[in-house]
């Protein structure tokens, strides 16, 4: 999943939020040598997220769908496609609405401005300048998206050419989302209950 399911599925405590948030940035196991612990705690429900995910069979038929021309950047691009979906059908999982749940994150995370790690220091302005957690739901907010990750990558991914497949095959990957997503609410609203 990428950054609006983490953030997303982080419950109401703004330090949980950061760490899901700042997850990919973050390396090692020392979580508590590094952050506080309600961010380490984040951190640690971001990982646990992906490991979920990665694992998860619907998943996989998303991904295999686009492993041919994709190869390994297939799971990059089924997380984005998820998040696009996951803005598109906001109101279906969440009571909140998507405008005001972006600005609140945005301030949330500019608010832990100093604990940031370098690589999300550089790239928040940027998301809440052209506040991509709204502008996922539409297709030329995940083709900008993708088309600067594929810009970033060292090898060739053809990023860039992937919303052609999510529009050509949208109904399939709508339903495997509609039935992954409510699977991964209820693992990470237990995993918060249990590793507190």
């Amino acid at each position: 999943m990428n950054f609006l399911a983490h953030i997303s599925l982080s419950g109401d405590n703004p330090k949980i939020m950061v760490g899901n948030f700042i997850g990919d940035f973050v390396k090692g196991r020392n979580l508590l040598e590094q952050f506080e612990p309600e961010i380490a705690r984040g951190i640690a429900l971001h990982r646990a997220i992906d490991e979920f995910t990665d694992s998860h069979p619907i998943v996989a038929v998303s991904k295999n769908r686009l492993r041919p021309t994709y190869r390994h950047y297939s799971a990059v691009i089924v997380d984005m496609f998820y998040d696009h979906l996951l803005a598109r059908n906001w109101e279906q999982y969440y009571k909140e609405f998507l405008p005001d749940f972006a600005e609140r994150s945005y301030r949330i995370l500019e608010g832990f401005h100093p604990i940031l790690p370098e690589g999300v220091k550089y790239m928040l302005p940027y998301m809440t300048k052209g506040n991509w957690l709204v502008n996922y739901a539409r297709l030329e907010g995940i083709d900008r998206a993708l088309s600067g990750m594929a810009r970033r990558s060292k090898h060739e991914s053809k990023m860039e050419l992937a919303v052609d497949d999510l529009k050509k095959n949208y109904e399939d990957f709508t339903q495997e989302f509609s039935i992954f997503y409510p699977q991964l609410q209820a693992f990470s609203k237990n995993w918060l209950e249990q590793e507190t």
